[in-house]
């Protein structure tokens, strides 16, 4: 008997599991028969585990009947060590170049094919950010995506290079264009976007780079942005690298004396 109800439990654990795995970067906000159909979940299952999964908070149902992920599972997610020291050693740095420059400051690390913003400082002018802390955005299609992704393994690289989607016009979407962007990326040490996830926004970004053992192997454990309006891209991008690459320096000596980046 005992051994049935944990098969019962363990059913049941994998069955909210699938529900929460229906959602991803491509479908953030989920009908009750979308879930049901994604997690293959029958559909008066997957109504009673998205109230239940509602309650707990780790599900939002919106105004138009839709389910989001809840903040719940945010909080969760910033007690892993490696964000959580992240997150705390970065911080002041992120101020700083708030501070220098009164604009968007990002923080950012990869998540498969996606740039998972851990962090953000926001700016003083309306700018069209479509970022919050938590949210994940392509590689291909901002800054601080585009200098991780340079630092991808090559199946990373690989699989971004062949599902390129367009989020706006300006989107770089060919394969060959990508690929040599991220060659210079890896050259000049910095990244470039132009209204390529929102329009009328520019960024630019620079990895924070983790000096790691004593043979001193260098690891990007995560970008570091600034988003400003594109009427002021080609006067102020260019002096705002120099800014980023301090700050950069900055976080990455702190996290290198870090137990979770050792």
């Amino acid at each position: 008997m005992a051994g049935g109800s944990a098969a019962a439990g363990r059913s049941v654990t994998s069955r909210a599991l699938r529900v929460l795995d229906a959602f991803d970067g491509d479908h953030p906000r989920l009908s009750l028969s979308e879930i049901a159909d994604r997690s293959g979940t029958p559909l008066t299952t997957a109504h009673r585990l998205l109230g239940e999964l509602a309650a707990w908070g780790a599900l939002v149902r919106r105004p138009d009947g839709r389910y989001e992920i809840g903040r719940k599972l945010w909080d969760l997610g910033l007690l892993a060590p490696v964000q959580a020291e992240l997150r705390q050693v970065a911080s002041p740095f992120l101020l700083d170049v708030h501070t220098a420059t009164r604009d968007t400051v990002h923080l950012a690390v990869r998540d498969g094919p996606t740039a998972l913003y851990v962090d953000r400082v926001s700016g003083r002018e309306s700018v069209p950010v479509v970022s919050q802390v938590g949210s994940r955005l392509p590689l291909h299609a901002v800054g601080v995506g585009k200098v991780l992704l340079a630092a991808a393994p090559d199946e990373v690289v690989e699989q971004v290079l062949r599902s390129l989607d367009r989020q706006t016009r300006h989107t770089v979407v060919e394969p060959a264009r990508l690929a040599r962007e991220l060659a210079e990326v890896r050259r000049t040490g910095w990244a470039r976007t132009s209204e390529e996830m929102s329009l009328g926004a520019a960024s630019v970004a620079v990895p924070v780079t983790v000096v790691r053992g004593s043979g001193g192997r260098a690891v990007v454990a995560a970008a570091l942005g600034i988003v400003v309006p594109t009427h002021r891209a080609e006067r102020d991008l260019p002096r705002l690298v120099p800014v980023l690459e301090v700050a950069a320096r900055g976080i990455g000596r702190e996290l290198a004396r870090t137990e979770e980046f050792r």
